[in-house]
């Protein structure tokens, strides 16, 4: 009987701090090589590292890595409708940072962004903003209108939003790669451990399964 209960107790615990879904949630990350992990280690991408986390957290969610190198806010928005092919839950948007290299109209990276927003939302996908912030030495104008970008676009369309992806690892020697850019797996760790709250609240926002009526 004390077994029973014990059992019991166990099982509800465990349904009060996991989620309940039917199936593997999939969970697509549309990004740039932030996201698809240019320079490291196999197993150590941002996708990789998450979807780990995530286990661990008793999250059934398979992490998908849709991050390409070099890729801008318009390149994102043109491969946007072969992202949604793949039927993802969610969606973390990770783009702009290409642009800002470029030094391109943050004018168009809002455009853009806006119209990923609008047809993610259209199509009922909730998504998570990661926000970026302009290199300083662009020159305060161009600082000024990158970095409102982001917030701008969070609070106009409600979605969530993670204010710097880099918050903590960038202009960190010891948490980047040669190039002073990209995470290394230690900064990587880092960009997990502190978006992992917001990626729950995202995955929050994924509709229950209705039950099926017999």
């Amino acid at each position: 009987m004390r077994k029973s209960v014990r059992l019991l107790t166990t099982l509800l615990l465990f349904a009060a701090v996991s989620p309940a879904w039917a199936a593997p949630l999939k969970l697509t990350a549309l990004g740039t090589s932030l996201t698809q992990g240019y320079g490291l280690p196999p197993g150590t991408e941002f996708t990789v590292q998450l979807q780990a986390a995530l286990r661990a957290q008793k999250y059934d969610v398979t992490v998908v890595n849709a991050g390409v190198s070099g890729d801008t806010s318009a390149d994102g928005l043109a491969r946007l409708d072969w992202s949604l092919a793949d039927h993802p839950d969610a969606v973390i948007l990770e783009l702009g940072s290409n642009d800002m290299l470029r030094g391109l109209s943050p004018a168009e990276l809002e455009k853009n962004l806006r119209a990923i927003i609008g047809k993610l939302k259209s199509s009922h996908v909730p998504l998570l903003l990661c926000g970026m912030k302009a290199q300083r030495n662009l020159g305060p104008d161009y600082v000024k209108q990158f970095d409102a970008i982001y917030p701008k676009l969070a609070k106009e369309t409600g979605v969530l939003f993670y204010p710097f992806l880099l918050d903590g690892v960038a202009l960190n020697p010891k948490l980047n790669q040669g190039d002073g850019m990209r995470p290394n797996p230690a900064g990587v760790k880092g960009i997990v451990q502190r978006i992992l709250p917001s990626v729950k609240k995202l995955l929050a926002q994924v509709p229950q399964p209705k039950p099926k009526k017999s």
